[in-house]
């Protein structure tokens, strides 16, 4: 549950006010976290060429394997 918290908070960060959903779910030994923005901010959130979701994504991995908690990857699609 901590990467999910970790995950939501970057979100929130970027995206104050904003009705944000982030849930766990794991597949085949892999935990993926999907996050659902409304589809007016996914280009805030993606950033330009994918920056802002690269970086989201290489937070949560790095929190990932410094906890030993295996294989993460974070989904972001619109509502």
């Amino acid at each position: 549950m901590e990467l999910v918290n970790l995950t939501e908070y970057l979100v929130k960060e970027l995206l104050p006010n904003i009705d944000v959903t982030v849930n766990k779910i794991e597949s085949e030994g892999d935990i993926v976290i999907q996050v659902l923005v409304p589809n007016e901010y996914m280009g805030t959130i993606i950033g330009k060429g994918g920056n802002i979701a690269n970086s989201i994504r290489t937070i949560v991995q790095a929190a990932s394997y410094a906890k030993k908690l295996g294989r993460v990857r974070v989904n972001i699609d619109s509502k």
